[in-house]
């Protein structure tokens, strides 16, 4: 399940956040959850959250359905070295 998973990112997901230098990878799947991790520019775009919930999880349940319970981002976005997009210092 594992490969097919990450298949499905790199074929599916990553060229889309290519375009903004970002990488999504699978860091695992257990008991039905995937764990992701947002790379590049994902990794502290005000974006990640939107990116996750409204791309990245619909792909991943529409291909994978009852195999899928949960989407989880363990990405580490204080980190992020050249977000796309920066958070505003107002938030």
């Amino acid at each position: 399940m594992r490969r097919q998973i990450q298949k499905l990112i790199d074929k599916e997901i990553n060229p889309s956040v290519a375009g903004h230098g970002g990488r999504i990878e699978l860091v695992d799947y257990v008991n039905k959850h995937v764990y992701i991790q947002m790379m590049g520019g994902c990794q502290g775009c005000a974006a990640s959250s939107a990116t996750l919930r409204q791309g990245v999880e619909r792909i991943i349940r529409d291909s994978f359905g009852d195999d899928v319970v949960e989407i989880i981002d363990v990405t580490d976005h204080e980190q992020g070295d050249n977000p796309f997009y920066s958070t505003s210092p107002f938030e």
